[in-house]
């Protein structure tokens, strides 16, 4: 949840995973990491690891898409451009990360992600919304928008 002031919004450094309070006015202009100096918000989806879930999605303030895919599935290759556009246009407004469930099998099952792709929207750490299924941009935006 944001500030009391609405001012500003915690977002964890996909880098560091260092909490990095930031001005709502800021979030477009590309800050970087009180910590480690690298970019808070980077345009392309952050590739999380099951060491890193928590740590980032528990700690941004802002929603995290997560999309659940394998290397191997069709339909999750076939998406992936799409969720990088949506990523790109809509990376002051949400996070965006990507989770191999082939490399992280235990975060495949404590989430019950049966078929890929799935996507969950997180709120600091929290499950909001969920879609199971290759979804093109439009579908994407809609799918995202009730949660920004």
């Amino acid at each position: 949840m944001p500030d009391n002031d609405n001012d500003s919004v915690i977002v964890a450094c996909p880098a560091c995973l260092a909490q990095n309070r930031i001005p709502r006015a800021r979030l477009a202009q590309a800050p970087v990491c009180g910590r480690c100096r690298q970019p808070v918000l980077p345009a392309a989806p952050l590739a999380l690891a099951e060491a890193s879930f928590d740590a980032y999605v528990g700690r941004t303030q802002l929603p995290v898409v997560v999309d659940f895919w394998a290397p191997w599935c069709g339909p999750c290759r076939a998406m992936a451009p799409n969720f990088e556009q949506i990523a790109a246009e809509l990376g002051a407004q949400a996070r965006f990360a990507k989770v191999n469930t082939e490399e992280a099998a235990q975060l495949g099952a404590r989430f019950a992600i049966r078929s890929i792709p799935t996507l969950i929207v997180f709120r600091e750490g929290r499950e909001l919304a969920r879609a199971s299924g290759a979804l093109d941009t439009r579908s994407l935006r809609q799918f995202i928008a009730p949660h920004l």
